[in-house]
């Protein structure tokens, strides 16, 4: 007994300082990622024998120093307890372009320079300044392409999901899906009615927002999301929150959705009837919502499928698609995500998948959950998409045994 007590302090303490270094080093990661985000593009742009001069290599350093020190400046003012909307408008569009930027310089700093090398440029300053105008001109167009696709109203994806256990009566029942707008520092109140207007346009039977409606509280975005209760629906309005909502006040806007007609669908469901079959319509808070110390709140998929006849067909509304792992466990039929924004600027998805199981669009889980992925409608932070392009989307329902007329 006695050298077993002893042992295991031993042993506890012989893993604390490991555990103990780890996350001191992950402490340093917020500093380091900014420092490589703009030290690589100056030294790639300017300091790998270009031999620019003086005053270019001067003035060109100093921009790279000023984003290096103002954007996170500016995030933690536009972010952090001030909220000033200006500030986070700054911040976020420097961490955009850094990010493309840093992407660029790192691949034809090391590729293209391969290239000229095989290709016969053997100057060294010749080939550095191709580097340099190259990664500027990329940069510049993908910034610019970025913008326009990031403020635009989503294109309409559509796609039948056939479903083994939909009865014929709800065959062809057309459920259109809008997650993750995001309003935020940039007012998007005209971008939002236009969404509202393509989205009723769809004649959809079924409207349904996963999360992530907004960046700030509800009585700073009003304005913003006041147009989704122009959104029409034959059948219901339904939402499940995100990530987002639970560092803005979620309850805020539990409450403001519900002010705007549509229905949360807090760890509960509700039935869809059509042609003598039934749908049940699930939805449940965000898998960070229990951390958030909000009472009530949590993600709760047994609650939420409380009382259902499990013989029915489901679809679940979660936030992010890793709680398909559970969804698939219940046999879930259909879930409908959002969350990753199919990784909103290109190569960033890479990050993203390392702690979601999918990017974008269908995929299949266990024997029976289908997952659907929304890319996102809106955009978070930086104003831009880069081969991540948003989406309104539209699922037709369908039945392995559709009605004789169909």
């Amino acid at each position: 007994m006695r050298d077993t007590s002893d042992t295991q302090p031993a042993e506890g303490g012989a893993r604390a300082p490991r555990q103990s270094r780890l996350h001191r080093l992950l402490r340093f990661v917020p500093l380091i990622a900014p420092v490589l985000l703009w030290a690589v593009p100056c030294w790639v742009l300017l300091h790998g024998g270009q031999r620019w001069p003086l005053p270019v290599t001067l003035v060109g350093t100093a921009l790279f120093v000023l984003g290096l020190t103002g954007m996170p400046l500016a995030m933690a003012r536009g972010h952090g307890r001030r909220q000033q909307d200006w500030a986070a408008i700054i911040g976020d569009t420097l961490l955009g372009a850094g990010w493309v930027l840093f992407t660029w310089s790192v691949l034809f700093g090391v590729l293209l320079r391969l290239a000229l090398t095989v290709a016969g440029v053997e100057d060294g300053q010749g080939r550095a300044r191709i580097v340099t105008w190259a990664v500027l001109g990329v940069t510049a167009v993908l910034l610019a392409w970025g913008y326009a696709e990031a403020r635009r109203v989503p294109r309409v994806r559509r796609l039948d999901v056939r479903l083994p256990r939909l009865g014929a009566g709800l065959d062809g029942l057309r459920v259109v899906l809008i997650t993750d707008t995001h309003y935020g520092p940039l007012d998007r109140a005209r971008w939002s009615a236009r969404v509202c207007e393509t989205v009723n346009a769809l004649e959809a039977d079924l409207v349904c927002h996963t999360g992530d409606i907004a960046d700030g509280t509800a009585g700073r975005r009003r304005a913003q999301a006041v147009p989704l209760g122009t959104v029409r629906a034959t059948r219901a309005r339904v939402y499940v929150t995100g990530n987002h909502e639970y560092y803005s006040e979620a309850q805020g806007w539990v409450d403001l959705m519900d002010e705007l007609g549509w229905e949360p669908l807090r760890n509960r469901h509700l039935l869809l009837e059509r042609g003598g079959d039934t749908l049940v319509v699930a939805g449940v808070d965000d898998v960070t919502a229990e951390s958030s110390g909000l009472a009530g709140h949590r993600a709760h998929l047994a609650g939420a499928l409380e009382g259902a006849d499990p013989d029915l067909p489901v679809l679940l509304l979660a936030h992010q698609p890793k709680f398909v792992d559970r969804a698939a466990a219940a046999g879930i039929d259909l879930q409908l995500s959002g969350h990753t924004h199919g990784g909103q600027i290109w190569p960033f998805h890479h990050l993203v998948r390392i702690d979601q199981p999918t990017l974008a669009g269908l995929s299949h889980h266990g024997n029976r959950t289908v997952l659907y992925t929304s890319r996102g409608t809106g955009f978070w932070g930086p104003p831009f998409r880069v081969f991540a392009p948003s989406e309104i989307t539209l699922l037709v329902l369908r039945s392995p045994h559709p009605p004789a007329s169909a």
